[in-house]
């Protein structure tokens, strides 16, 4: 075949597939790799991949002192020794990980093993890399000899450019990557989440396999298309295509019986079978027609996780020894080693009581919310059953808290709420004056007569989100300015979804309308046209429905409340 054919059983591959056509690639401009790597220019002559995949990886940035093939050849006898490939056990940051085969031959297989041990002798600060058998087995089918793989794997891990994020190498980046993965399911795949919530008895454990289905899961063909844009446009990708097949996996599965202890193993065969169902292009197509969030924001989510992952001191991987009495102690705090916190632990049946929802709902709203506060339990600050119906009062006990949730239950047995990302304190920033703040991550929802999420959306209005604006303009509903023309086409210009603009010192005109408050209302801006209005005394309340949408209303237009709470979130 060509030079690059040592490690490849061809017996098992589609040559069928395979262009003969000699090939050259000559373009460095980085938009116009982009397409070419969208568009399978490479995808199909072996050698033209593998001399593509070489000059991606040798223009990585890496360390000043990175382990290169002659590194491999000096070190390979010392750390093997006459020992059998197939007998080497690999290193505890790759244990239980799957080790495919790619169609590899017989030498292949076993250079994996020998590849990764030899890495890790090189990096030792590598703690939990589940992705690494996989990617050395795919570029083993691209290399001339097992030093030229140790090389090119080497360079990806070494990568020091702060903006570019390849392969996960600790266990928290990992399992922040499943929390941030979770999140984007809740923004963009609600009604696979939707069905996750429903059949799992713990989504989140559904979503940690997200990296298993791509690198351990899918088929030899579909890995190497997700790589070919991988080694251009980095970590992103790797959401895209998951976000995609969770897609596909909803609408094949979505009318068949599911239950919640094989919700894993149908998504894992799923993915392995693939082929059946989805082509290699149409899996692309689908990925990267999700208009996903920018990479700055994502790296925002990705930080912020990481953060709350590190407040609850989860940082390593634990043994299962370490599991149990860690789960022993801290029971009543939190209940989460490798994942999110199963919502049925976190919002527990014999602490848990509120007048207005029950264990059941509680628990479906907190499926909904960010998964870094997810970690927390609910806490009532504020009922009007208790505090009575005053608008001073909810903000003395609301102050202080960050986020809340909002609930509402009216005269008419409707329930509807609000999710609220900030504290009530920054009402004051606008002095007298209502004025908005939040961010994008807040959201209404209704529970009765029929359950309902209404997301965020990106309203472009500076005029209402400036502080110094005039009374008459903030009273506005931030639903009202709900149309194509306010959402701004350039994500560098507007808020982070994610974080308030007063964490990045970013200018006021960016800000969106999410949440307002005065002494006379509270005014909260959900998505799809929504918007929630509560009176001073705390007994009258009215929303706004944007027709836009097509969608059922909040709740009444005009609403007598019977019962209001607001929740924090307990460490």
């Amino acid at each position: 075949m060509d030079e690059y054919s040592r490690f490849v059983d061809w017996d098992k591959m589609d040559v069928s597939a395979q262009s003969q056509d000699t090939k050259e690639l000559t373009c460095t401009d980085f938009h116009e790799l982009k397409q070419l790597a969208r568009q399978g220019y490479w995808a199909k002559n072996h050698s033209l991949r593998a001399k593509v995949y070489h000059k991606l990886i040798s223009n990585i940035p890496c360390r000043t002192v990175t382990p290169d093939a002659n590194v491999y050849r000096d070190i390979v006898v010392k750390i093997i020794g006459k020992r059998s490939s197939s007998s080497l056990p690999l290193p505890e940051f790759v244990d239980n990980s799957l080790i495919p085969t790619y169609c590899l031959n017989a030498e292949g297989i076993g250079a994996i093993r020998k590849i990764i041990l030899c890495i890790s002798n090189q990096f030792p600060d590598i703690s939990f890399c589940p992705a690494l058998p996989s990617v050395v087995a795919l570029l083993l089918h691209y290399s001339k000899d097992e030093a030229e793989c140790f090389e090119q794997v080497c360079r990806i891990l070494a990568c020091n450019d702060p903006s570019k994020r390849l392969i996960d190498q600790t266990f928290l980046a990992f399992e922040s990557s499943c929390m941030t993965f979770g999140d984007l399911v809740n923004k963009y795949c609600q009604a696979a989440h939707k069905l996750m919530v429903a059949v799992s008895e713990d989504v989140l454990e559904v979503y940690s396999d997200w990296q298993r289905w791509l690198f351990g899961e899918l088929p030899m063909a579909y890995i190497a298309r997700v790589f070919d844009v991988f080694l251009v446009e980095g970590y992103k990708v790797l959401y895209r295509v998951a976000l995609a097949l969770l897609k596909f996996f909803h609408k094949v599965r979505a009318g068949q019986p599911m239950e919640s202890d094989s919700i894993q193993q149908d998504i894992r065969a799923f993915v392995r079978d693939i082929a059946k169902s989805v082509s290699p292009e149409r899996l692309l197509e689908k990925a990267f027609a999700i208009r996903l969030f920018s990479r700055k924001e994502i790296q925002l989510l990705q930080m912020a996780n990481e953060k709350a992952l590190q407040q609850k001191g989860i940082t390593v991987k634990q043994k299962s020894s370490e599991i149990q009495n860690l789960l022993n102690y801290c029971f009543s705090k939190f209940c989460i080693v490798f994942l999110r916190q199963n919502v049925h632990l976190a919002v527990h049946a014999e602490n848990f009581k509120s007048e207005i929802v029950s264990v059941k709902e509680m628990r479906d709203i907190w499926s909904w919310i960010p998964e870094r506060f997810a970690l927390c339990q609910p806490l009532l600050l504020f009922t009007t059953l208790e505090h009575g119906c005053s608008l001073s009062r909810f903000y003395s006990h609301s102050e202080g808290h960050e986020p809340t949730l909002l609930l509402i239950k009216t005269t008419a047995k409707e329930v509807c709420g609000a999710y609220l990302s900030t504290d009530w304190s920054e009402r004051r920033r606008g002095g007298n004056k209502l004025s908005f703040f939040g961010t994008g991550e807040c959201f209404v929802f209704r529970l009765q007569p029929e359950v309902e999420r209404y997301e965020w959306v990106i309203i472009k209005h500076p005029e209402l989100a400036s502080t110094g604006s005039e009374t008459e303009n903030h009273t506005q509903p931030a639903s009202s300015t709900l149309s194509s023309s306010s959402i701004p086409s350039d994500p560098s210009d507007r808020l982070s979804p994610f974080l308030a603009a007063r964490h990045f010192n970013l200018p006021s005109k960016t800000a969106s309308m999410f949440m307002a408050g005065s002494s006379e209302c509270i005014i909260v801006g959900g998505g799809d046209g929504q918007a929630l209005y509560l009176d001073a005394d705390l007994n009258h309340g009215r929303t706004s429905h944007c027709n836009t949408f097509n969608n059922q209303p909040l709740c009444s237009e005009s609403f007598q409340i019977s019962i209001l709470e607001v929740w924090g979130f307990r460490d």
